[in-house]
């Protein structure tokens, strides 16, 4: 039996497709072993989304072949995209498959191992005009699935490369959607994150079609408890999805809103399609449909040209807004992206100062957002044991929050009720109430806070 070995770079949605991947080798036996055995075949699934990306992908792809000589290198992901030949030129590299095509890695396999030529297949992504479909009935991780929706990304933001690197917007087809919705629920999840490269985006690359009639199709789905939108832009929170949000039994309290920037100067030159008026009036909007909402969101600190009033109305946006959490993040310079050849970099020890600045007003927010909290009953999925006290279990409320709680481990992957005793960030502690009840409504303190 040959073995098969994973390693996945980069984002969520790169993490789902290495679960798509081992459903191939798995149908064709191969075994699974960890990525410091030694293996038949690597897979190393890259990312490209900062240069350092591109680096630690590197880095990977020559432990794998120091690892194993003899074994067969495949390399998919974003970097493999975008860069084939760079990688192609690593010695060891046998097949190079990119962001599409993923089913062709085990014939590739065979021609390999036949003739003992290295494959190059990766193709014109930016052609590509149908959403590949990738089976993924469970995963690896047991309390929540992932389910892409779609792919590809028609924004073209000035500092980002992934566009390059997915090709344009194009959305999976419903029933595809719906059937594999149903396939993980049989297999036991509760919770289902829908996830893609641009996810609120789905829709609009279809006749009659869009993300709100998604979102109703799945709340009539048996069985789910959780649905959970991985990432949505202001500009696609239309107000039908605000109405169907409004009225779901499903759509948790969490939604992330990628902001960048709080300045409408600064989001001119990323290329964003928001200005700051509108993307706090769609914030509002949802505050009001879902009370208790959890919004997080991204920021770039030091974007070419920032200028010190510029941050300071970053700042002061992320002030009035108050987010339930925050990443942020130093801009980094992409190459082969317009933002890597504006003239007016910002200088490291300015960004790293704002970065300390806005990451000490998230700590600050995010406490205070868990602290309305402190007292109440909220329903939790536990999703693993902690790993410094083993007798506690770890997971995320309805509306994000990650709360420690005393409980055996056979209850991992259910809902259940706890009281959050202790606020605090990046954890919350609490106490087991009860599991909640698989049969009735979804939760009848969300309701009673106007879920």
């Amino acid at each position: 039996m040959s073995k098969v070995a994973f390693h996945t770079l980069g984002c969520k949605v790169n993490h789902y497709e290495t679960e798509a991947i081992w459903q191939l080798f798995k149908q064709k036996d191969y075994k699974k072993v960890d990525f410091q055995d030694r293996a038949d075949v690597y897979v190393i699934n890259t990312c490209t989304v900062t240069n350092t990306g591109d680096k630690k992908s590197r880095q990977v792809i020559r432990r794998a072949v120091r690892r194993n000589p003899e074994a067969v290198i495949c390399v998919t992901g974003c970097y493999a995209q975008t860069s084939p030949a760079e990688i192609m030129a690593i010695p060891g590299v046998d097949i190079v498959v990119g962001t599409q095509d993923r089913h062709k890695m085990i014939p590739y396999i065979d021609q390999f191992r036949k003739e003992r030529e290295p494959i190059n297949g990766v193709g014109n992504i930016m052609k590509t005009r149908v959403y590949e479909e990738l089976d993924v009935p469970a995963f690896t991780d047991r309390t929540r699935a992932s389910l892409k929706i779609q792919e590809g990304c028609n924004n073209f933001c000035t500092f980002c490369i992934i566009p390059w690197a997915r090709g344009l917007l194009r959305s999976r087809q419903p029933e595809d959607v719906m059937k594999q919705a149903n396939q993980l629920v049989e297999a036991g999840y509760k919770e289902i994150v829908l996830t893609g490269i641009h996810t609120g985006g789905y829709g609009e690359d279809m006749k009659d079609y869009s993300l709100a009639r998604l979102l109703e199709e799945l709340e009539k789905v048996e069985g789910l408890k959780r649905i959970r939108i991985s990432s949505i832009e202001a500009s696609q929170i239309t107000d039908d999805v605000i109405a169907v949000i409004n009225r779901s039994e499903k759509i948790v309290r969490h939604l992330h809103v990628p902001m960048q920037s709080g300045s409408d100067t600064v989001l001119k030159r990323m290329r964003r399609k928001y200005t700051m008026a509108f993307y706090k009036e769609r914030v509002d909007r949802l505050t009001e449909a879902l009370p208790g909402l959890a919004v997080t969101s991204d920021v770039i600190v030091g974007f070419p040209g920032e200028t010190e009033a510029e941050f300071q109305e970053t700042f002061d946006s992320v002030r009035d807004i108050g987010f339930s959490e925050l990443h942020v993040f130093p801009y980094s310079k992409r190459t082969g992206t317009p933002a890597a050849r504006m003239s007016d970099q910002v200088d490291d020890d300015v960004k790293h100062g704002r970065v300390r600045k806005l990451i000490d007003l998230s700590d600050q927010q995010a406490k205070e957002y868990a602290s309305k909290f402190e007292g109440e009953v909220l329903e939790m999925i536990p999703e693993e044991a902690d790993k410094e006290q083993p007798n506690l279990l770890v997971g995320y409320t309805d509306n994000y929050l990650r709360v420690k709680v005393e409980l055996d481990e056979s209850y991992i992957g259910s809902i259940i009720k706890v009281k959050l005793d202790k606020a605090g960030y990046p954890y919350n502690e609490g106490t087991f109430v009860k599991v909640a009840d698989s049969s009735g409504p979804l939760s009848l303190e969300a309701e009673e806070i106007g879920h």
